[in-house]
């Protein structure tokens, strides 16, 4: 691979509509996130967010492929169609075995605007436990009836898996992938950003709780069904409320991500 990490690429902001540059500048946020709460796998797993595209067409942006992800701006996100191709000038590589799983979603969901994929250790953890995510903690009760599970077999079926990765999910916002990670989804980058703050607080409040080594208390169904509905209701309004601290936040460590 070319060593493309340090080339400047220009401001996108005068080429693009205000829509897509609003996207460009909340998913370079997300991927930036991302990287300052350790939700990283150097430059492995990814973000994309669908954009306007003309009638027939479907357009999305991902991360630079070979750039870490405190390295993404809004004018490096690379802008592909449906099949990980580049459909705008970029000097950086796009990695089409990587959107496989975003594509899947995209394709079938129109409400899935923004796709997170992570490799965290929790997340990993949770998803090689055969009972997957366990209903012991107020997190983990959010994604009552709310998560779906997708086998990392049919992962070697590449493009022609996607049909099945998509049907596993459904209509929830959330997805753990055996022996692999985690998946959210959202209607805006700042619900997904949200919704995978709460699935990764639960793996990671279920792995710490397993390795004191006592038995874990299980909440019953009826305990649980409020938390899911809170979620269901919520996860929107919560998703935008957060998002602008989180914004500020980003304003002192990592301005240059709206270049």
């Amino acid at each position: 691979m070319p060593d493309t990490h340090l080339i400047q690429v220009p401001s996108m902001k005068d080429w693009v509509s205000p829509e897509e540059w609003q996207m460009r500048v909340d998913l370079a946020a997300c991927y930036r996130l991302a990287a300052r709460y350790g939700w990283v796998d150097l430059t492995g797993t990814h973000i994309s967010a669908r954009v306007a595209a003309p009638a027939g067409q479907h357009h999305f942006l991902i991360n630079p492929h070979g750039l870490l992800f405190q390295q993404v701006t809004a004018s490096n996100l690379v802008k592909i169609d449906q099949d990980g191709r580049k459909i705008q000038e970029s000097p950086y590589p796009v990695n089409p075995a990587g959107f496989v799983i975003h594509s899947a979603i995209h394709m079938r969901n129109e409400e899935a605007i923004c796709v997170f994929h992570s490799h965290t250790v929790a997340g990993m953890g949770v998803s090689m436990q055969e009972e997957g995510l366990v209903m012991a903690s107020q997190h983990s009760a959010f994604f009552f009836d709310n998560l779906g599970y997708h086998d990392i077999e049919h992962m070697e079926a590449g493009v022609e898996g996607r049909d099945i990765l998509a049907n596993d999910l459904g209509t929830r916002r959330a997805l753990i992938m055996r022996n692999h990670g985690l998946l959210t989804t959202g209607r805006t980058v700042a619900e997904a950003f949200q919704i995978m703050h709460w699935l990764e607080r639960a793996c990671a409040g279920q792995i710490a709780a397993q390795a004191s080594g006592a038995k874990l208390r299980k909440m019953s169904d009826r305990t649980c069904e409020p938390f899911s509905a809170f979620y269901r209701s919520t996860s929107l309004k919560r998703g935008a409320m957060a998002w602008p601290s989180l914004l500020t936040t980003l304003e002192t460590s990592d301005p240059d991500y709206k270049n």
